[in-house]
């Protein structure tokens, strides 16, 4: 998928995937990470999510990450922070005390880039990302976050009869990303109109450290 895809959408306001609360399911499954006051989270392919407001409601700190330097201005004026920016190899960074933000490609983020992240959030990323991509995507993740126990919530529905984003990924999908790295229990799942035109299923699932 090129850039040039999600560049449009912001540009166009086209962002139907940009929910206007925080998430009931991270609400409601966020305890199952266990996470001690003020760790970190990351959060890839992050738009504007006000999950981010939630969380750092919360008292943890965050780590996000999007293409859209859109998406990523939009959410800076809305948190209401002083932010310094400086330029990460090819990546704009904002920091403030309790959220990192940067806005560039998530693969030319690395490990030396962040602090340590205690836990991944992803809502909207591996969902976002075609078939031939994911699997790159799961990989770098992986390393990125030295395997840090996620939060994940996924499509499963008929992909015939639906252009994605957002894109189905059946459990054994998942699975073949993940099982070599993580113990993968289902949390939750929900039956909804994608899009108001298809059945699909919304999981959330936990994925912990083996």
């Amino acid at each position: 998928m090129k850039h040039e895809f999600w560049h449009d959408k912001w540009q166009s306001n086209n962002i139907g995937f940009h929910l206007s609360s925080p998430n009931p399911l991270l609400i409601k499954h966020i305890q199952s990470l266990n996470l001690q006051p003020q760790a970190r989270i990351f959060i890839p392919l992050c738009g504007k999510s006000l999950d981010i407001h939630w969380l750092l409601q919360q008292g943890f700190h965050i780590t996000g990450i999007d293409l859209s330097p859109i998406a990523i201005e939009e959410l800076i004026s809305e948190l209401k922070l002083e932010f310094t920016v400086s330029q990460v190899g090819d990546l704009t960074h904002y920091l403030h005390q309790s959220i990192d933000l940067y806005v560039g490609d998530f693969f030319e983020l690395n490990i030396d880039h962040i602090s340590k992240i205690d836990a991944t959030y992803d809502r909207a990323a591996l969902v976002a990302l075609p078939e031939h991509m994911r699997e790159t995507y799961t990989q770098h993740l992986v390393q990125l976050t030295q395997n840090a126990p996620q939060l994940l919530i996924s499509f499963e529905y008929d992909q015939d009869l639906l252009a994605g984003p957002p894109f189905s990924v059946p459990e054994q999908e998942l699975r073949k990303y993940y099982a070599s790295h993580y113990q993968i229990k289902q949390l939750a799942s929900e039956y909804e109109k994608l899009k108001g035109k298809v059945d699909a299923k919304e999981n959330v699932w936990l994925l912990e450290k083996i």
